[in-house]
């Protein structure tokens, strides 16, 4: 596969370019608290100019620094996102530039940039970026993973009913959701609005498990990584690897350790159907 490998550098550019786009683009907005205008996007969910701002600066440092790897940015055409997988074999860059656009929109102090190093279709380079809380979540694959350059680690020590769960209840199928919701065999559940920032929270132990009905490439391409590589058992909600079929959208069941997700079977069976709608 082409490409050169990654390496610490590596690493620390893309720390570079996530952080200078959050510098320059998301705090100085966001910090005008109210002037952030958000429009629907085909299909649903929403688009400001930072999401496009944030993904063409970081396009652009890409494509100087890697310029034989290709891109799939979320606020692409959904064909575009197509023509770029066909060459995820030999490397692909993929972007969300604001998970959690509604938050943003809103004033919730809730969202996060990520950037993920695809090789043969699945990531070898994973980065998310808190600008908030200046906290940069990194992995390689096969290498661990880091949270502002300190190791991290999901916390094993919880079954289920002492686990805080983060659950996206809208794209569940109805009658899971209900179940979920009325059972509850979970100590406590929470949804942020931000994917990427949910993974790397289950990475470092802050939450147990996260469940979701349906994501998009972008929304699990780096954060699966991080998780994985602090030792989370990652797959879909069918236990099948997230990085085989048609990777541009899949539901997720992440656990911090195996026993949790079959203390979860029970639960999860005969679900009445896919996710909801998109973010």
């Amino acid at each position: 596969m082409g490409g050169p490998a990654p390496d610490p550098a590596m690493v620390r550019k893309v720390a570079d370019l996530l952080r200078g786009a959050a510098t320059v683009h998301i705090l100085p907005e966001f910090a005008g608290r109210g002037r952030t205008l958000a429009s629907e996007k085909t299909g649903g969910g929403l688009i400001t100019q930072v999401d496009t701002a944030v993904q063409s600066a970081i396009r652009e440092g890409l494509t100087q620094a890697y310029p034989d790897s290709a891109f799939l940015g979320e606020e692409m055409a959904p064909e575009d996102h197509r023509r770029a997988l066909d060459r995820a074999e030999s490397g692909l860059w993929c972007l969300d530039p604001l998970d959690g656009t509604s938050n943003f929109a809103a004033g919730v102090p809730i969202f996060g940039v990520s950037l993920a190093l695809l090789r043969g279709g699945k990531p070898v380079l994973g980065a998310v970026l808190d600008p908030l809380r200046d906290e940069l979540f990194t992995a390689v694959r096969g290498q661990g993973a880091w949270l502002n350059g300190h190791p991290i680690s999901v916390d094993s020590r919880r079954d289920l009913r002492r686990s805080v769960a983060v659950i996206d209840f809208k794209r569940l199928a109805p009658e899971l959701a209900r179940r979920l919701a009325w059972e509850q065999p979970f100590h406590c559940q929470r949804n942020f609005g931000a994917s990427v920032l949910e993974w790397c929270w289950l990475a470092c132990g802050r939450v147990d498990f996260y469940l979701h009905g349906g994501q998009n490439l972008w929304d699990f391409a780096a954060g699966s990584l991080i998780a994985a590589e602090a030792g989370a058992d990652v797959a879909t909600l069918e236990g099948e690897s997230l990085f085989a079929g048609d990777i541009l959208r899949r539901s997720v069941l992440a656990v911090a350790h195996e026993p949790l997700r079959r203390e979860l079977a029970p639960y999860l069976a005969d679900p009445d159907g896919g996710g909801g709608p998109e973010d």
